[in-house]
């Protein structure tokens, strides 16, 4: 006759196992109560009810506590909070820790809020909210630090990009030049859908979550280009495509062998005057000539201005001190009048050198001359050219 092995030890085993993790962990979250009582054993009922009553903990609705999972089911988690009967974690609460509680098992400690002492059925109710959040934001910390790779959904379109829900109950963004060339022509394809993405920016004082696809979808460009840019010496020129022009510069790509590395020309390198509007000069699809003048980081900076002479060289030769000159008034200020002398060049007009019964406008020709020129900071002191001297003008 066949025998059959039994399963009772094993099965006694581990539950006596569990047992004294919870044993364990209760212990721990006891020591400050246990500490506060007499090691001596009681010697009374009064003083055995006195210490029943200390271990019995007195709950408020909104602190938050210790805790000590007892029991997980599909729908709630049960926690020894050192009541009278053990607290439980349903319902909405629940589903808004289950990314959390799935990190759970039997006899883990945990820091619960409580949201009501006893409902009509008699039970604690608590919220796992708080210890959740703090959990999430500890991975997505971990995650920035490893670069490894996670799935967000995605949740809906902004100006700026893509909102999604992360794992946890989170919600991070997506800016738009991170999304990967596979998506940035349909965007709205990306809603309701799994994406894996990796962390580039956690700041939880600011509730601040920020993906990249592109690090995931586009890993192998990305890495080709990172090579490319290495190549790229800096005063090097290159035939470039505007693919964007923003208030801030123009976003360029260029060739270099046979990859496509992006780039840009800030607004105050595009020319050595003062540049207002860069849709009014550019669109894209353009093509110009532009200087490479950093790759600092791996981000590509490009210059316009600096293929084109400078305005300042030399300037002390045409503009020698005390020599007159008319110029234009582009700008008020508090400290003075800023003149145009020439494209490019401004001088100023200090308020201590404008008599207060003279009137400046913007726009306006004044007749000035040279009072000094600072090259190297790129300042120019002028002086207005009076028919009458006031009293007391310096």
């Amino acid at each position: 006759m066949k025998k059959i092995k039994s399963t009772t030890g094993i099965k006694s085993t581990t539950r006596e196992t569990e047992e004294k993790k919870i044993k364990k962990a209760r212990d721990t979250r006891d020591t400050s109560v246990t500490s506060t009582t007499s090691k001596q054993e009681p010697t009374s009922m009064e003083e055995l009810l006195a210490l029943e009553q200390d271990k019995i903990r007195g709950l408020k609705k909104g602190e938050i506590i210790g805790g000590v999972v007892s029991e997980i089911t599909p729908k709630s988690i049960f926690i020894d909070v050192g009541a009278k009967t053990d607290g439980v974690v349903l319902g909405k609460e629940f589903e808004r820790a289950k990314d959390f509680v799935k990190n759970l098992k039997a006899g883990d400690a945990v820091k619960v809020y409580v949201g009501s002492t006893e409902n009509e059925k008699g039970q604690i109710l608590l919220s796992l909210r708080q210890a959740a959040v703090d959990f999430a934001w500890n991975k997505y910390e971990g995650l920035l630090k490893t670069g490894a790779p996670t799935e967000v959904k995605g949740r809906e379109i902004n100006r700026g990009g893509l909102i999604v829900d992360a794992p946890y109950s989170l919600q991070g963004f997506v800016p738009g030049s991170q999304i990967g060339s596979l998506w940035q022509s349909k965007l709205e394809q990306l809603i309701g859908r799994k994406l894996e993405v990796k962390v580039i920016e956690v700041n939880r004082e600011q509730n601040r979550l920020v993906f990249s696809e592109k690090l995931v979808s586009d890993a192998e460009k990305i890495e080709r280009t990172a090579k490319a840019i290495k190549k790229l010496a800096v005063g090097a020129l290159f035939e470039a495509e505007v693919t964007q022009v923003a208030p801030f510069g123009l976003f360029v790509k260029i060739s270099v062998e046979g990859e496509e590395v992006e780039g840009l020309v800030h607004i105050s390198e595009i020319s050595w005057q003062k540049v207002e509007d860069l849709t009014k000069l550019f669109k894209a699809g353009d093509k110009i000539k532009v200087k490479v003048i950093s790759t600092e980081d791996g981000r590509v900076q490009f210059s316009l201005k600096q293929l084109l002479p400078d305005p300042w060289e030399e300037l002390e030769k045409r503009y020698p001190v005390d020599s007159k000159l008319a110029g234009k008034i582009t700008r008020l200020t508090s400290f003075g009048a800023l003149v145009e002398i020439e494209p490019g060049i401004e001088g100023l007009i200090h308020i201590s050198k404008i008599p207060p019964e003279v009137t400046l406008n913007e726009g306006e020709k004044v007749d000035i001359y040279i009072e000094s020129v600072d090259r190297e900071s790129r300042r120019i002191s002028l002086g207005l050219v009076l028919s009458q001297k006031p009293i007391g003008y310096k």
